[in-house]
């Protein structure tokens, strides 16, 4: 924990030059007083910076995003604030903790693991996955670079099959 107070305390006059914003997600009440405080002054100092967003996951659990969403919802349409048939997947998105940020478009997971270990379970369905054998703490520029190289090569079709892709979205000049 005492490299993530440095860390954050090292990094934001870099991250304020080069305007990312820093956002943090999971259960942050676990973390010391002092790392807490550290993490809260940098989010709020990052919150305006518009350059990148880059998200830091402590103690996050798809699985509970999830517990903590269906709560609020229940919650919302018990007290009469929505009826149950409103309930979507806006509304469900809405109540994540994860709402103020896009899905992930490219999910790097290292050290070979063939799993995504309870992270963003709601969020990446159309993700992109990209599994590298190199361990974390090895995982470097290079490498990153060649995730990305990876994923440019890919075709995303975001749950349609090929056809669907190639066929026109409107019948334009048909007959109807």
């Amino acid at each position: 924990m005492g490299l993530l107070e440095h860390y954050l305390a090292v990094e934001q006059p870099k991250m304020m030059r080069h305007g990312i914003r820093l956002l943090a997600i999971g259960d942050k009440d676990r973390l010391p007083p002092p790392v807490l405080r550290t993490l809260e002054r940098a989010v709020k100092a990052t919150q305006k910076n518009k350059g990148m967003t880059v998200v830091l996951a402590l103690s996050y659990s798809g699985r509970d995003d999830i517990v903590r969403m269906v709560q609020a919802v229940a919650r919302e349409a018990k007290e009469g604030a929505c009826a149950i048939e409103d309930i979507n997947e806006e509304v469900i998105s809405a109540h994540m903790e994860t709402r103020s940020i896009p899905d992930p478009d490219l999910l790097i997971r290292t050290s070979g693991e063939m799993r995504i270990s309870n992270f963003f379970l709601w969020q990446i369905p159309y993700t992109e996955l990209y599994i590298t054998p190199t361990l974390w703490p090895d995982f470097r520029e290079e490498e990153y670079l060649q995730a990305l190289l990876e994923f440019q090569r890919r075709r995303r079709r975001f749950g349609r099959t090929d056809e669907q892709i190639t066929q026109p979205l409107c019948s334009v000049g048909r007959n109807r």
